[in-house]
């Protein structure tokens, strides 16, 4: 809930306007964005089965509606990062938002898929954009003091769009369809950007007159989106492993290239040096990576193989981010206190038992114990994400937090984007592109608990990761 004196401050901006920021309707304008772009990518787990029925998709091609979102979200989000110090972080951000409504309103009228995913792409664009500056704006507008509190609205608005992601979008899919989504994104991005040009008035350009490293961007970019997509159509196209090689070696010409410029996207150098860091974003990597494609996977189980409608599969998949949310600010305030690492690496050791226990749900598994294992995954998950947040933006200086914070995200979605390639690959060895049908529904149930179980046996590397970052206090 706003404070009063919160609220007066949206109407007034709202109202008449301010020579200067608003910080307190920044805050909230900024929150409102910080809610779409999980909420957009949760909502779109619970349309991709009505999404391959119109369009005649297969069980394999029907991800690319989620994929093409996240895979170009991911590779946008370090060139949108140092765009927005060298162009300004509003200016940025109010392109990038203003990118989601009008793509949504393309996603709402696609007459094909190919059309679909298209406008999903260049929504990732956006989303890219807007997720590059939020915080980054949040913290320059606000004093040292007052930060904890800000993040953790910030924060709690982002698990907010994860729980409400499959309840409200399941609902709206089932009462109006799966277009419905995107007129919902539409209206809600147009009201973002038309607050935030009226909230936020300053600007921040903290690169101003340096030079953008286009080669950097370009090998970064493709560095994190071929390998993801490779191993997507790894099955049915014959470069899926060519293009799986080309973004590895993609990404040690974006390691050559960023130590070599004198005006890089990242410092690596001075970053790799930061063992606390490096091992924090490596557990990001691995717990997004195994724990990210539950909901994809679940939201099918239920709906082609269990029968259940997009809303009442919806109930049951926000018991997770549920649990999440209530949790992660409590998780946030104890990392304080505790070591970040020690309730980072139970957060994600709790999450390798759920996933071990999401392994071995059957065609006719009770769907109150599936429940039950979401709710210890969303445990788990807060437990992780807060802590490991706070042990990487403690382990940089200030003039580091930008690029932290982007470099985290960036973890966050390449994690995103391995574990939906995963999936993709292991459905595609059992489906192949075939519609899933209850008949299908045991070959879909293998493929699922066979990725669940690999995924498990990852989490449990990275318990191993977060464990090894360190023994210093912030650790």
């Amino acid at each position: 809930m706003a404070r009063n004196g919160d609220a007066m401050g949206l109407r007034e901006c709202i109202g008449r306007g301010s020579g200067g920021s608003s910080p307190e309707a920044a805050l909230w304008t900024l929150t409102m964005a910080a809610f779409l772009f999980p909420f957009l990518g949760a909502a779109a787990n619970m349309a991709v089965p009505e999404v391959a029925r119109e369009f005649h998709a297969g069980a394999t091609t029907v991800s690319g509606f989620v994929l093409a979102y996240i895979v170009v979200s991911s590779m946008m989000l370090l060139p949108a990062a140092r765009l927005s110090d060298l162009q300004g972080r509003r200016r940025v951000f109010l392109v990038g938002a203003s990118v989601v409504a009008l793509t949504s309103v393309l996603c709402a009228w696609a007459p094909t898929f190919g059309w679909l995913l298209a406008a999903r792409a260049i929504q990732g664009i956006g989303g890219a954009m807007m997720v590059a500056n939020s915080v980054a704006i949040l913290v320059a507008l606000f004093p040292a003091d007052q930060r904890g509190r800000v993040l953790g609205i910030n924060v709690a608005s982002v698990y907010l769009g994860l729980a409400l992601g499959p309840l409200l979008g399941g609902a709206m899919v089932h009462q109006t369809g799966w277009r419905s989504l995107f007129w919902f994104s539409a209206a809600f991005a147009g009201l973002t950007v038309a607050l935030a040009a009226r909230c936020i008035r300053q600007e921040w350009r903290e690169a101003q007159g340096e030079s953008f490293d286009g080669v950097g961007a370009v090998t970064g970019a493709l560095g994190l989106g071929l390998p993801t997509l490779g191993l997507a159509v790894w099955k049915f196209h014959e470069w899926g492993p060519w293009m799986v090689g080309l973004g590895l070696g993609m990404l040690l010409v974006f390691a050559v290239v960023e130590t070599r410029t004198r005006q890089p996207m990242i410092d690596l150098v001075a970053l790799a040096r930061n063992r606390l860091f490096v091992l924090s974003n490596l557990a990001a990597l691995i717990h997004y990576g195994s724990t990210f494609a539950s909901t994809y996977l679940l939201s099918r189980y239920l709906q082609e193989v269990r029968g259940l409608d997009a809303r009442e599969a919806g109930i049951l998949l926000v018991f997770a981010p549920a649990v999440q949310a209530l949790f992660s600010p409590v998780a946030g305030r104890l990392s304080d206190r505790v070591a970040p690492r020690w309730l980072a690496s139970a957060g994600m050791g709790l999450s390798a038992l759920s996933l071990a226990l999401l392994a071995g749900v059957a065609t006719d598994s009770p769907l109150g114990w599936v429940a039950a294992v979401l709710t210890l995954q969303g445990f788990g998950f807060a437990l992780f994400s807060s802590p490991n947040t706070n042990a990487v933006m403690s382990s940089v200086d200030r003039r580091f937090y930008s690029t932290a914070s982007a470099v985290l995200a960036s973890m966050r979605q390449a994690g995103m984007t391995f574990s939906l390639a995963v999936v993709t690959l292991v459905l595609s060895v059992h489906l192949g592109d075939a519609p899933v049908t209850p008949a299908q529904g045991a070959l879909f149930v293998r493929g699922m608990g066979q990725s669940f179980a690999g995924f498990a046996v990852l989490c449990v590397i990275g318990v191993l990761a977060s464990l090894a970052r360190g023994r210093r206090a912030d650790a």
